[in-house]
């Protein structure tokens, strides 16, 4: 019999499950850039915002939030400018809400089928960004996908990110700021410690745990690592 240390040790296949039954095309929510999606799965429905390119290049980012969810990420809406600026180099982006916010296990799932959907739509090589309990999901969910080519984690969380082990030679991003009174500094050492494969830390002296004093700084190099691990 499993003890709850058990059960959430085991991979997340034998915990749970879920299939991708479609997708619908819906409004973007309060007007927001983009293509609303819904994707519904035997979980229940996930909330989408698509950028597709006028450029296929058959490559995306699945974009993953904290654990508040929403679509617009850290830093004054990075998720949101990031995905326009990318589909400006041919790189697609889908901003994903979770079911239930603050749950990895079942937000992790969500990730997957973001990440499914995306390969369906012909993007086959993906990046995962997530921020603070984000950063968690995006690790943990790389485990189990080879679409996921990389991964960036943002003031991330630990619980999850244990899965960095298992990203082979697949690179990893881990930022952080040094003023983060949320989730410390350590963290972001501490993932990179377990990273088994390239890996790069980058800190920013004065910044919070929402990023929100190196905005521009931030999407430079989002942009920039982005575009050279999927172009």
């Amino acid at each position: 019999m499993f003890s709850p240390d058990d059960a959430r040790n085991a991979p997340l296949y034998e915990r749970y499950s879920i299939e991708l039954l479609g997708a619908d095309d819906a409004p973007a929510p309060d007007g927001r850039p983009g293509d609303g999606v819904t994707l519904h799965t035997t979980r229940g429905d996930v909330s989408c915002i698509l950028h597709r390119p006028a450029d296929e290049r058959g490559v995306g980012v699945v974009w993953a939030a904290g654990a508040r969810g929403g679509f617009d990420g850290p830093a004054n809406g990075l998720y949101r400018d990031l995905a326009a600026r990318l589909a400006g180099r041919g790189i697609a982006s889908l901003r994903v809400d979770y079911r239930r916010p603050a749950h990895l296990d079942e937000s992790t799932l969500d990730v997957l089928c973001a990440v499914w959907h995306m390969a369906a739509l012909g993007y086959t090589r993906v990046a995962l960004v997530g921020h603070s309990f984000g950063g968690g999901v995006v690790i943990s969910a790389s485990r189990y996908t080879t679409h996921a080519r990389g991964v960036v984690a943002l003031a991330s969380q630990t619980m999850g990110a244990e899965d960095a082990a298992l990203l082979g030679n697949r690179p990893l991003l881990v930022v952080h700021g040094e003023a983060d009174t949320v989730l410390p500094l350590v963290n972001a050492e501490t993932l990179i410690d377990w990273a088994s494969g390239p890996k790069q830390l980058v800190t920013y002296p004065g910044a919070g745990h929402g990023l929100r004093e190196c905005p521009d700084e931030l999407r430079t190099l989002l942009e920039d690592w982005l575009s050279n691990l999927l172009l």
